[in-house]
């Protein structure tokens, strides 16, 4: 185990270690995982940030300026890319 992890048991009863206090087990977001639409595309943290705050389509998402989406606990830069063009595949963006 590394320095600073401690140990956490899913309500299903996945084991698994974390540094921070995010509760989400990887065991129980790869279970999880869309199998299509734009949320199937990022990374677990970044959509259970979205599916947190009730994000979970893109008409909704664009409701959101990039500059709100990255101060969500779960998203990293590198996921507006992949936000961005989901948006844009539908003929929509994020709010100017």
């Amino acid at each position: 185990m590394a320095a600073g992890k401690s140990l956490r048991i899913c309500e299903k009863g996945h084991k698994f270690y974390k540094t921070s206090e995010c509760k989400s087990c990887p065991a129980c977001d790869k279970e999880n995982k869309p199998k299509s639409g734009f949320l199937s595309n990022l990374s677990a943290p970044a959509r259970n940030a979205l599916v947190f705050e009730g994000i979970d389509t893109l008409e909704k998402l664009s409701n959101y300026t990039e500059k709100e989406i990255l101060k969500l606990h779960g998203i990293g830069p590198a996921s507006l890319p992949i936000m961005r063009t989901s948006l844009e595949e539908e003929g929509l963006s994020f709010k100017k």
